[in-house]
C-alpha cells in the first residue's frame, strides 16, 4: 500500500505551499504524461550548483579537478539513492502497475530521480535559498565524511580503492600496443573492470602512465554511468 506523500513531507521537514507539486515529484513516467520527469531536470541543475558551490567554499585550497571529483562522489544515482533509502522513498513512490510489479520502487534509477524531482519541486514552490538549505541538510552527513586528501590520489589508487570498496575484483590493465623509436615510445593499455562490459584506453610515454590515464578515464566512464 501507498503511503501518503504528505506523512513523507513531514519526515523530510518540507512544508509546500502547493502539495501537488510535491505529489507530483513523487510520480513516475509510468504512471503517465504529468509525472516527474521537468522537475527532476530543474533539480538536477539545482542540486549540481548547490553542492558544486558548498565544495568551492568548503575546500579554498582544492583544485578544479579535485571538486569535480568531490562533486561526482555526492552527485551520482548510488549516492542518491542511497539518500532515498534512508527516508524510505520508495514507500511513497507513485508507480505504473508495471513498475509496481517489477519493483520499481527498488530501483537506484527511479528512486534518485525522484530524489532531484523533489528538490526541483522545492525550488518552485519556496525558491533557491528554502532549496538550498534543505539540500545541504540532506547531504550533512556525506559532507562531514569528505576528505579531499583521498583526490588527490593517482587514479590507479582511487580505481583501486572504487572496487575494494564495492567488494570487487581488482582492475585489469593490459599493455595493446607500443610504437615509437626506443628513446621515444608511446604505449597503449587497456584497462577493464567487472562492474562494466566497456573498457578504456590510456596512452603514454611509459606503461606506468598509460595505465594512470587509463585508469582515469574508466574512473570518469563509471562516473557517467552513475549519474
Amino acid at each position: 500500500m501507498i503511503k501518503k506523500p504528505e506523512i513523507l513531507s513531514v519526515k523530510l521537514g518540507l512544508a509546500f505551499n502547493d502539495p501537488q507539486l510535491f505529489s507530483m515529484a513523487l510520480t513516475h513516467r509510468s504512471v503517465g504524461a504529468r509525472n516527474n520527469e521537468r522537475l527532476e531536470y530543474l533539480g538536477d541543475s539545482v542540486l549540481g550548483f548547490v553542492i558544486a558551490e558548498q565544495l568551492y567554499e568548503l575546500f579554498p585550497d582544492a583544485g578544479e579537478g579535485v571538486l569535480s571529483r568531490l562533486r561526482a562522489s555526492l552527485v551520482n544515482q548510488s549516492s542518491l539513492a542511497e539518500l532515498a533509502r534512508q527516508h524510505n522513498l520508495g514507500d511513497y513512490l507513485i508507480l505504473g502497475s508495471g513498475e509496481l510489479k517489477s519493483g520499481g520502487f527498488r530501483r537506484d534509477s527511479i528512486l534518485s530521480d525522484a530524489l532531484e524531482a523533489i528538490m526541483g519541486a522545492l525550488l518552485r514552490d519556496q525558491g533557491i535559498d528554502v532549496c538550498r538549505q534543505w539540500i545541504l541538510r540532506l547531504f550533512a552527513d556525506k559532507f562531514a565524511d569528505l576528505k579531499v586528501d583521498d583526490w588527490n590520489k593517482d587514479p590507479k589508487t582511487r580505481l583501486q580503492e572504487l572496487m575494494q570498496a564495492n567488494r570487487k575484483p581488482l582492475p585489469v590493465y593490459e599493455l595493446v600496443g607500443m610504437s615509437g623509436a626506443d628513446h621515444a615510445q608511446t604505449f597503449e593499455v587497456k584497462c577493464s573492470v567487472v562492474v562494466t562490459s566497456e573498457t578504456c584506453n590510456g596512452v603514454g610515454i611509459s606503461r606506468k602512465k598509460a595505465e594512470q590515464a587509463a585508469a582515469e578515464n574508466m574512473l570518469n566512464l563509471l562516473q557517467t554511468k552513475a549519474k
